[in-house]
């Protein structure tokens, strides 16, 4: 998954829009995300960071639209699965584009963490 360089369309209002892109086997997919301050994204991974020993169930984030869902679940052996949804509804048709990614509990996801949050923070300011 990338993210573009976050905007904010509207200088008085908090919202901040990005797009999201993902390519796989045959298949490159973006759309518009659309949040409101980001939505808690920042926090979402953080907490996600904060709790390397595990936790019970998924975890979901959402942004305002609904173009873009992170659920995270933490498995033994130490590791954190990410299933990225794309959705995009401005078509008729809309499609729906899903990837997981794993990653380390513990520093791995404190990096990710940190690097959301300047992501973030770039344009929120």
């Amino acid at each position: 998954m990338t993210f573009s360089e976050p905007m904010r369309p509207f200088r008085e209002e908090p919202q901040v829009d990005f797009l999201v892109a993902a390519c796989g086997s045959g298949v490159s997919v973006e759309t518009t995300v659309e949040t409101w301050g980001g939505d808690g994204l920042d926090d979402f991974f953080s907490s996600l960071a904060e709790d390397f020993r595990g936790w019970e169930g998924a975890r979901t984030w959402r942004c305002l639209n609904h173009a873009l869902s992170i659920s995270a679940e933490h498995h033994s052996g130490g590791h954190v699965h990410l299933r990225w949804s794309i959705i995009d509804r401005l078509l008729d048709e809309g499609w729906h584009f899903e990837a997981t990614t794993v990653h380390a509990a513990g520093e791995e996801m404190r990096n990710l963490a940190a690097e959301i949050h300047t992501f973030l923070t770039s344009v929120i300011r």
